[in-house]
């Protein structure tokens, strides 16, 4: 999604400090442990220029926040070592690395709203750009991990994380925890495989120190997917999962559907008219205390079928089958969740049915 930005940015844009070279994982102090000297801050509020956090280019109104600052009766948190940056009214933080022109890569970063109910971030690499809706928490304990994507077009990518909105106070605003990039390989239809990534293998970064997987936003919100592949055709994300911190059908990753109807993955298949495909996939739960009776809904076209999932929370999956006639050139396969589900240990967190394992062939390549 397009949008304008200010001349201030442009400067900021300007002067970004370069990473010598890129490799996956965290940014050059891109978990912020290394803070401004005594002398550039001002109680928590960065006073010391552009670039007084290391590495990192800033403007407007930021903060360096310390695990267990109090804001009025609330305690700020950090999930992963001592210190995290908040974003006030117009913030910004920025930091340029060195990319291959034309590949595609996603940006993962730890985030948690502390004021306003719809806070958003706007994450661009010129010339693209989105904006990351915050308003619903999928985690208990209020901090998410996010994930964008974009295609190089130059030979350094210069990531802005910006915080649009406009609060009275204005302190307000998302903390940001940790910032990873993480070169992404678009894969290919195979004899095996009529989709791309059916197994989920490639996405974006998933931070090993976390627990709580990679939201990864809506189509409407994202022009390149971090899930190589597949787009989310909902109003809400769908959370990456991976097989260190939850149980996957298949492989080391895989996508759980967090929020119901509202949460979908979806992909177009190249189809020949006439000819019998069978669409095959996994269904369980990532034992993560999601239980009760889950249900998948797998599209084909226009051939449809439920998968029921009675789940325990405690890990394990069942397969299932669609058998379709293809109609058209093109058939879009689609995934989505019946039901809201909460967590059972805590009742707050969004979960639902995981989905791997998902393959399409023609009758006769069986």
């Amino acid at each position: 999604m397009a949008c304008l930005i200010s001349l201030s940015l442009l400067l900021l844009y300007s002067s970004f400090h370069v990473s010598s070279s890129f490799s996956d994982g965290l940014l050059a102090n891109g978990n912020f442990e290394q803070g401004p000297k005594p002398s550039d801050m001002n109680g928590t509020v960065v006073i010391g220029g552009s670039r007084a956090i290391p590495e990192w280019e800033i403007s407007g109104f930021v903060e360096y926040i310390e695990s267990g600052h109090r804001q009025g009766d609330m305690l700020l948190v950090v999930p992963e070592g001592a210190y995290a940056v908040r974003l006030g009214n117009e913030a910004s933080i920025g930091q340029s690395i060195k990319v291959v022109k034309g590949m595609y890569y996603s940006i993962s970063f730890v985030a948690a709203r502390t004021c306003a109910q719809e806070e958003q971030l706007n994450v661009s690499v010129s010339p693209h750009s989105g904006v990351l809706p915050m308003q619903t928490l999928y985690s208990s304990n209020g901090w998410d991990a996010y994930a964008w994507a974009f295609k190089a077009q130059y030979q350094e990518a210069q990531i802005l994380i910006h915080n649009p909105g406009v609060e009275e106070d204005p302190a307000c605003g998302p903390l940001i925890d940790s910032v990873a990039v993480k070169a992404l390989y678009p894969p290919r239809p195979t004899n095996r495989n009529i989709l791309k990534n059916g197994g989920f293998e490639e996405g974006p970064y998933v931070f090993p120190n976390t627990s709580w997987g990679v939201l990864i936003p809506p189509n409407i919100e994202d022009g390149h997917s971090p899930l190589p592949g597949w787009t989310v055709e909902s109003l809400k994300a769908v959370k990456y999962v991976d097989s260190d911190h939850f149980s996957v059908p298949q492989g080391r990753r895989a996508v759980e559907l967090v929020a119901g109807k509202e949460s979908a993955i979806a992909q177009v298949a190249r189809t020949v008219p006439g000819k019998t495909y069978v669409l095959s996939f996994a269904v369980g739960d990532a034992n993560n205390a999601c239980e009760g009776s889950l249900i998948v809904e797998a599209f084909a076209g226009k051939d449809t079928m439920k998968v029921p999932y009675e789940s325990k929370g405690k890990g394990g999956f069942k397969r299932a089958v669609l058998k379709f006639v293809a109609v058209s050139p093109r058939t879009r396969i689609m995934f989505l969740s019946t039901f809201y589900t909460m967590r059972s240990n805590d009742y707050s967190s969004l979960c639902g049915p995981v989905i791997d394992d998902v393959k399409l062939l023609s009758v006769r390549k069986l």
